[in-house]
């Protein structure tokens, strides 16, 4: 079922809160937009970069709570601040992320780490500390924005798969714990989106296909896991074919990889 506020008020349904990281651009940026403008939802918006945090906020009259994930204190002052500012968090879009590009034997350590901490361990760990409120109060949503990547692995992009196949593994895992909770957990599966993750990673995207889709096109996938209640969704949705191909037949899959890249 998709999330509905179960605590009345004198004046009707409470409007529940959701809590969106990476909101200061890209994906997030487009998922906090998107919830604005559907009404309805009070937005509670984490980024690093507080200047284009706090625009975002204004253009979503959403609240800017800006912090570094990978920082365990910051993790836990967003939760903490979160949970004191509104009482409660009813769903959590876990949108933060950060790439790179090339050769795994030429991957500096600090740059493994910071791609596992931001993709993978600050998402769980956020979830770790919000999800507890959700289950005590029987209904919740976690939305987590996984890759393509994630699902069939890309060359020369191996940790950041890696991280995004963490994901996917303990969303689903979740949502064995979670089934008899009424906390539904959403897995978001993109290919390539035209945001500023390549130029940050260093490396802009080279590949003559699939072209990049548009972050609005993720943040309506999103809305509709929360409107919903949808467990997976893949963006553009025939990359659903190829993640099948690769479960069903991989050798089939690996050596068109090989040739088509």
């Amino acid at each position: 079922m998709p999330y509905r506020s179960r605590r009345p008020s004198a004046g009707g349904a409470v409007r529940p809160v959701a809590l969106v990281t990476g909101a200061s651009s890209g994906i997030g940026a487009a998922v906090a937009a998107r919830i604005a403008a559907e009404g309805g939802w009070r937005l509670l918006l984490n980024g690093r970069d507080e200047e284009r945090l706090t625009a975002v906020a204004e253009e979503t009259s959403g609240t800017p709570l800006p912090t570094d994930l990978t920082d365990p204190r910051g993790r836990e002052w967003l939760a903490a601040r979160a949970l004191h500012r509104e009482g409660r968090v009813d769903a959590l879009i876990a949108g933060a992320g950060i790439g790179w590009a090339g050769p795994f034997t030429r991957m500096p350590a600090g740059a493994l780490d910071a791609v596992l901490s931001v993709n993978l361990s600050a998402a769980l760990h956020l979830v770790r500390l919000v999800l507890p409120g959700m289950v005590a109060r029987g209904t919740g949503h976690i939305v987590l924005i996984g890759s393509m990547a994630g699902c069939v692995g890309v060359r020369e992009e191996a940790v950041y798969a890696a991280a995004k196949g963490g994901l996917m593994s303990f969303a689903e895992s979740l949502r064995y714990e979670l089934a008899r909770t009424g906390v539904r957990v959403s897995m978001i599966l993109p290919g390539a989106v035209d945001t500023p993750f390549f130029i940050r990673r260093g490396v802009p995207y080279h590949r003559n296909r699939p072209r990049p889709v548009p972050a609005s096109r993720v943040a309506d996938a999103v809305w509709s896991a929360l409107a919903a209640g949808r467990d997976d969704a893949f963006v553009p949705p025939w990359l659903a074919l190829p993640a099948r191909v690769h479960g069903l037949a991989p050798g089939v899959f690996r050596a068109l990889a090989r040739r088509f890249g």
